[in-house]
């Protein structure tokens, strides 16, 4: 069980790659052969993993709502958006990976992959993930 920021990730905001909010964003679920290895680069490196269900496209779904902060009391900038739904679902998934759709070079980089911590099923539902009130990532 891990989750972590991808060294992509780290490199490519080094670099000015990412623009958060307006790149396509995608979160996409994983099943249980995914395991979070830090140095795994762009989209390619895991969509092996990537679930297959009722009511899930694959690739994921794009976040929406997409905003940056600067928090000048706690000294930290934060991302954030809406949280991401999928309707008339029915699967389990294991993790949920967060990956840059708009870059080409490299192509689909990766940012972050979030343990469930175990199965989380859906039946003929709605599978909603709800990002912590804090933003989905912190850099302090």
């Amino acid at each position: 069980m891990a989750s972590g920021i991808y060294n992509e990730a780290k490199a490519e905001w080094m670099k000015g790659t990412y623009d958060f909010v307006n790149d396509t964003i995608k979160c996409a679920l994983m099943n249980n052969t995914h395991a979070f290895t830090a140095s795994d680069a762009g989209w390619a490196s895991v969509s092996a993993n990537e679930i297959t269900g009722t009511g899930y496209t694959a690739g994921g779904a794009t976040l929406a709502g997409n905003a940056v902060t600067k928090d000048d009391v706690n000294n930290k900038g934060v991302f954030d958006a809406n949280d991401v739904s999928w309707t008339g679902a029915s699967f389990t998934a294991y993790h949920a990976v967060l990956y840059d759709d708009t870059p080409t070079s490299p192509a689909d980089p990766l940012i972050a992959s979030i343990d469930f911590g175990g199965a989380q099923t859906v039946t003929s539902g709605t599978f909603t993930i709800q990002w912590d009130s804090a933003g989905i990532l912190t850099i302090a």
